[in-house]
């Protein structure tokens, strides 16, 4: 297992991940946007439906879970990174669909990531991407923190506050220090 200074964002849909990656990333951190949301937004453009898409689900988390792998294969792993999802997310998205999880379990052992941060959920709202509900978010939420205490990761919550704070929030945790000014 490789050791990184990735740190890695999960939480169930509609926590917030993606603002705070976006900030992150204004604020000059490198970062790795959510991979199963950009494949759908391309398809979406394409005129699919998301039924469609996902209509194989083995075959669309499949394609995820690769795609996850590939680039995870290409980042400096001296690089502080953050990434909205990474590959252990796969194993809580193939428990979630009924497959059998064992290949992302395997691709889940290949790096050694810094920390692990599980969001808080926020109130749930439904848009073009999003296929599951509140009921499902919070079955997901829950499969997300087993997948990676799973494979030996302590979590770290990140509650409910301001995308600042949770920005704040994360910075403290890895000891990262920035210069306010700078961004």
């Amino acid at each position: 297992m490789k050791t990184t200074q990735w740190h890695v964002i999960t939480g169930a849909p509609c926590s917030g991940k993606t603002t705070v990656i976006k900030k992150l990333e204004d604020n000059g951190f490198q970062v790795v946007h959510e991979t199963a949301r950009a494949y759908i937004d391309t398809e979406l453009k394409k005129g699919k439906s998301i039924e469609e898409i996902k209509r194989n689900e083995l075959s669309f988390e499949w394609h995820i879970l690769n795609k996850k792998v590939a680039i995870e294969n290409r980042l400096p792993l001296t690089d502080t990174v953050f990434l909205d999802r990474a590959v252990p997310d796969s194993i809580a998205y193939y428990r979630l669909s009924g497959l059998d999880p064992s290949v992302p379990i395997k691709f889940s052992r290949r790096f050694h990531y810094r920390s692990i941060f599980l969001f808080d959920r926020l109130i749930f709202e439904t848009d073009a991407v999003r296929s599951e509900n509140d009921r499902i978010a919070v079955r997901l939420e829950k499969l997300l923190e087993d997948s990676y205490k799973m494979i030996g990761y302590p979590i770290i919550r990140v509650p409910l506050m301001s995308v600042s704070a949770r920005v704040d929030y994360l910075l403290s945790k890895i000891q990262v220090k920035t210069n306010k000014s700078r961004f």
